[in-house]
């Protein structure tokens, strides 16, 4: 055998031999991939069934309904966040963002002013909602929503103005409590997914929590459950 045959031999095999070990080392990838996905998942799932929301805090209710609807109030939350407030935009206006956390989900980014359709947690009539203000990565405004994002203590000060009606409001309090919760943790990198309608009523801490903010805002909180999660 000469020794160019020799030498095409060696090619030949080399080049069988790298790609047999490359294709070793994507299955190798795929099969870490996999176990890691798995991982994240259980720990998901084990952190979401010991999650227990918070006492109530850093809500207020203002009764400045118009004369001809007296029941309309106005629900303002306060939540200060370890995150800068560019990070926290992100997460008030993707979609894929929106989804891991809030009680909605939207078929467009509400980074821009213009219309887009939410559907809300136990709503499933999708609503065409018109972003008013986005102003990056201060001010956000929508519907019957007005976020505000303020620097503070090398994180976000975050204050959510909300209309709704007063029979509702303590229901309101206590669903963006735990949202809030949900997303610091969606920003802290330990992700829970969404805890929102059934799901936050099924939590041992809902009614708790429910009756405190009646409480503090002088309301009797309705006596029937919230509907289940649309599908995601």
């Amino acid at each position: 055998m000469t020794a160019r045959w020799l030498t095409r031999l060696r090619r030949f095999w080399s080049a069988h031999v790298y790609a047999l070990e490359r294709q070793l080392d994507r299955i190798n990838r795929n099969e870490n991939e996999e176990e890691n996905e798995d991982k994240d998942r259980e720990k998901k799932m084990i952190d979401r069934e010991l999650y227990t929301a918070g006492p109530a805090y850093g809500a207020q209710a203002r009764k400045d309904g118009a004369p001809n609807d007296k029941d309309k109030w106005t629900l303002i939350l306060v939540r200060e966040l370890r995150h800068p407030p560019e990070k926290v935009w992100l997460a008030l206006t993707d979609p894929a963002h929106l989804r891991e956390w809030a009680p909605f989900v939207t078929d467009g980014n509400l980074g821009s002013v213009g219309t887009v359709t939410l559907t809300w947690v136990g709503a499933p009539t999708p609503i065409a909602t018109k972003v008013t203000r986005a102003d990056a990565p201060k001010v956000l405004e929508y519907g019957d929503h007005r976020w505000e994002l303020e620097p503070f203590d090398g994180g976000t000060r975050l204050t959510l103005w909300s209309n709704i009606d007063r029979r509702f409001i303590a229901w309101g309090a206590a669903g963006w409590h735990i949202a809030f919760d949900v997303l610091d943790r969606l920003l802290s990198g330990t992700p829970i997914g969404r805890i929102a309608g059934a799901d936050a009523v099924k939590l041992a801490s809902w009614q708790r929590l429910v009756a405190e903010y009646a409480k503090q805002f002088d309301v009797r909180p309705p006596n029937w459950a919230p509907k289940a999660d649309p599908k995601r």
